[in-house]
């Protein structure tokens, strides 16, 4: 396999616990004011341990000058609830009160946790997106804060439903993260400003990357024993279309929104292309997953601009994954390395070369972490009673990725209208979901599950 990821994600929190810990645990902005509650104490509940869960709520603990503490976890897997609190006791010894009795198991345990908590607490939602609809009407129905990972969405007619939820959430003045944090990366905010006030001219074109080996659950060999069908597809959501959008929604989705809001529009359709070739486990077994192995998306927006993102999964092949903009007046590079790496540049011409550079961004240390700075915005906006609810972007961000997905898996020219009201949902009923039920998807008699077959079936992605 090749290197892993570049940077640092959520999802690495597990493994760099010791060596970060020191570094992290103060990062960000202090807030004098205190919580609406009785104590003062914002009550946390994490609804999804794996590695995204554990790294927002350490984030979430590490907002300076607030009395935050985990009070209820709750997952599907007793490993990763006991893993994620371990580490998160590690780092976080007086703020973990989470005992034996406010640890649930089960396809209902984001209930348990959530009625562990008050109205204006906050509930951190970092399961699969299939299931973020869910959960997000019960924590509406609570009165309860929320921070949500991304994607928020992997069809259309889920999206419909959480634009509507969006709007019950904005009613009741509750304020809601979305784990787009490249929109909380100082670099990128300070680009954003520059290409809006016209520095680079009129935007023409933009490029997106993320190429590199396979990663997280992208490739999957038949279910194993020992495992029901429907948690195997849970516990490897990237491999599923119905958990999780593939690898296209939840590895390119950053890019494909950072690209877009420095644009300042959506995109209105996509076209593109991909194909799966090395689909064979090291022991000659086949994989059985959804995804493709390349993708390549031209993005159209209103004005007839575009935005192509290419995206691999492949060992041996050349590394890219950054991210650009072609002005009428100049270029500028948005990531350089990552999905927000900084610094972010500005330059006279189409190159990118050091001595046409114009501007690039500085950013104070304790400013640097995009993921800590999106929590140190949510817990003010509470604090502080101000309007913050990122959900209507965050739908859209994953209501684009998921065209361009479509798009490559149906061979055929698809609109944002097209995607929104499309009438397959992957995966319905999944409030009603207990451990007994079937798994959404089933797979053939040959135990392999139904691909995408651009060009044969073309108005839904399999």
């Amino acid at each position: 396999m090749n290197q892993p990821l570049f940077g640092t994600s959520r999802r690495s929190f597990l493994k760099t616990t010791g060596r970060v810990a020191a570094a992290t645990t103060l990062v960000g902005t202090t807030f004098s004011g205190v919580h609406a509650a009785e104590d003062n104490t914002i009550r946390i509940a994490l609804v999804g341990c794996g590695g995204r869960g554990g790294g927002a709520a350490a984030n979430a603990m590490s907002v300076k000058g607030v009395p935050i503490k985990l009070v209820a976890m709750a997952d599907v897997f007793p490993n990763r609830l006991a893993g994620c609190f371990g580490s998160l006791s590690q780092r976080f010894a007086a703020q973990m009160e989470v005992p034996e009795e406010r640890k649930f198991l089960g396809f209902d345990a984001y209930r348990k946790a959530m009625d562990c908590l008050r109205p204006g607490d906050v509930v951190i939602l970092a399961t699969p997106p299939a299931f973020r609809w869910v959960h997000f009407t019960y924590a509406i129905e609570k009165g309860l804060n929320v921070f949500m990972e991304k994607p928020v969405t992997v069809d259309g007619p889920t999206s419909r439903r959480m634009f509507e939820l969006a709007k019950r959430s904005v009613e009741k003045n509750l304020k809601v993260g979305v784990g787009l944090m490249s929109r909380h990366s100082r670099s990128l905010q300070e680009l954003a400003k520059r290409v809006h006030d016209g520095e680079i001219g009129e935007i023409i074109h933009q490029r997106g990357y993320r190429m590199h080996g396979p990663i997280g659950f992208f490739a999957s060999l038949p279910k194993p024993e020992g495992i029901s069908e429907l948690k195997y597809q849970v516990q490897r959501f990237h491999s599923f279309l119905w958990a999780g959008g593939g690898c296209y929604s939840d590895f390119y989705i950053h890019i494909i929104d950072h690209l877009s809001w420095l644009k300042n529009d959506w995109p209105i359709k996509a076209q593109g292309l991909g194909g799966r070739h090395y689909r064979v486990g090291p022991e000659g077994v086949p994989y059985v997953d959804q995804n493709f192995d390349v993708y390549a998306i031209e993005y159209t927006y209103p004005d007839g601009s575009k935005m192509s993102f290419d995206g691999r999964c492949m060992t041996g092949c050349q590394d890219v994954y950054s991210s650009y903009l072609h002005g009428s007046k100049g270029s500028a590079i948005a990531s350089r390395n990552g999905d927000c790496g900084m610094p972010s540049a500005i330059f006279k011409g189409q190159l990118p070369d050091r001595s046409q550079q114009v501007w690039e961004s500085q950013v104070a240390p304790e400013e640097q972490d995009p993921y800590q700075n999106e929590w140190n915005a949510l817990i003010a906006a509470i604090l502080k009673d101000q309007p913050h609810n990122e959900v209507e972007r965050g739908v859209r961000a994953s209501l684009v990725t998921s065209m361009g997905r479509m798009a490559a898996h149906t061979g055929q020219e698809v609109s944002y209208e097209d995607i929104l009201n499309s009438d397959h949902e992957m995966a319905p009923g999944l409030d009603q979901l207990t451990d007994d039920s079937p798994a959404p998807l089933q797979a053939g008699p040959d135990g392999r599950y139904p691909v995408p077959m651009p060009g044969i079936t073309t108005s839904r992605e399999y």
